[in-house]
């Protein structure tokens, strides 16, 4: 408390108006419904399908019915608890969580979290050393931000999630090879003032590729790619992946830009980027427009092989 009150008062604000989020938040997971799969187990069918309702339309309730009925008979049947280890005990589900565990570390890793905390660092090494400008530019890429997560929420369902991630990555290293380019030339120019403003473009560009692809493509993905028994417990990893992959980012970030340069250090992001983009030409599949039963069974034949053919899977996705 004494630390609080030795504060500026505008700070002491801001740090209070970061409290509105969470209490938002918590009151709206209030009417927050419970997991249709979740009810399905406790036999309050009724709720279940009350939900289902406003999230398929007629055509496609029944048949999530369906699913939800039978999977929630045979895990009953089963009386299995799913353990951490079982993960990786069966081929398939090794590789559905490759692929969502994988795309939630380059989510990380291409460096959205490190732009997101340092960004006012960032533009003031680009020599913008105004405290008061270097927050504004920062605040524009917040605002970035959030328009291009608007507009990814349209996007997902329309372009796919395996294309928006490419193309989102595709962005991405354009974008970090410009701001690596903008402040290798800055230190070595006699007046970086040009370079500076570029840079500033280069970060805005970043997060408006990232935003609308890599920003919700891995929530979404890990949301659909795990069979129905196994989803809760591989989303809780996924979802720990990604945050201790935020935090070795973040806490590497300076530490590296010092030892090797800013523009270097953007390099080595862009270089991940393309890691990341032949990783999810090899490892991370097509969800989109598919039932949980067929993405069992694609994952079923990548590890084991079948008589069905998931390409067909794959184009009746793209055409729901």
């Amino acid at each position: 408390m004494y630390l609080l009150g030795q504060l500026p008062g505008t700070w002491r604000w801001m740090l209070g108006v970061s409290a509105v989020p969470a209490i938002i938040q918590f009151v709206l997971m209030l009417f927050m419904p419970e997991s249709p799969r979740w009810l399905f187990m406790k036999s309050d069918k009724e709720k279940a399908i009350l939900v289902l309702s406003k999230i398929y339309d007629i055509a496609r309730l029944e048949d999530e019915i369906d699913h939800l009925s039978a999977a929630a008979e045979e895990e009953l049947r089963k009386k299995k608890t799913v353990r951490y280890l079982d993960v990786f005990k069966s081929k398939e589900i090794r590789l559905a969580f490759l692929a969502g565990a994988g795309l939630q570390a380059f989510q990380q890793f291409t460096g959205i979290n490190t732009v997101m905390y340092y960004s006012p660092t960032i533009v003031q090494m680009a020599g913008f050393q105004s405290n008061q400008l270097a927050l504004l530019l920062s605040l524009a890429v917040a605002g970035t931000n959030a328009v291009g997560t608007i507009v990814g929420i349209y996007l997902i369902d329309h372009f796919g999630r395996k294309k928006l991630a490419l193309s989102s990555l595709a962005g991405v290293i354009i974008s970090l090879v410009l701001l690596s380019w903008a402040f290798i030339s800055g230190s070595s120019a006699s007046s970086s003032g040009v370079y500076g403003w570029i840079a500033v473009i280069g970060l805005a560009l970043y997060i408006a590729f990232f935003a609308p692809g890599m920003g919700p493509v891995p929530w979404t993905l890990n949301s659909e790619v795990y069979p129905e028994q196994y989803r809760g417990i591989c989303g809780g990893m996924s979802a720990t992946v990604n945050w201790i992959s935020n935090l070795i980012v973040a806490q590497t970030f300076l530490t590296v830009a010092e030892l090797v340069g800013t523009g270097a250090t953007f390099l080595i992001l862009a270089g991940i980027a393309v890691l990341a983009v032949v990783f999810v030409i090899l490892f991370v599949p097509e969800t989109q427009g598919l039932t949980f039963l067929e993405v069992e069974q694609m994952w079923k034949e990548r590890a084991w092989g079948s008589s069905l053919n998931t390409e067909s899977l794959l184009e009746h996705g793209n055409s729901s």
